[in-house]
């Protein structure tokens, strides 16, 4: 199951598994496109190992690693929470 975690500006989702084995947690992120209809993307955390990278450019991946990193204390907690909602109740 993935929980949604946050929306940017230009619309690009970032959402996340729940709590995997080994403790990983599977971080998608989308984002619509004119041409391409999406651009998305895999993180797995904690080691930060992306995969499955389609349309986004280094730069745009190197943004939202910076976003995951100063974020990826909460999506690991919200994943073993059932995500956000979750973990806020």
């Amino acid at each position: 199951m993935m929980y949604p975690f946050l929306t940017l500006d230009d619309k690009t989702e970032i959402v996340h598994s729940e709590l995997l084995e080994g403790g990983r947690v599977k971080v998608y992120i989308e984002k619509p496109d004119e041409k391409d209809c999406f651009h998305n993307a895999v993180c797995y955390l904690p080691d930060y190992e992306w995969s499955d990278i389609n349309g986004f450019t280094a730069s745009e991946i190197s943004k939202y690693q910076e976003i995951i990193e100063s974020t990826a204390h909460l999506i690991i907690e919200f994943a073993g929470e059932g995500g956000f909602k979750n973990a806020m109740s």
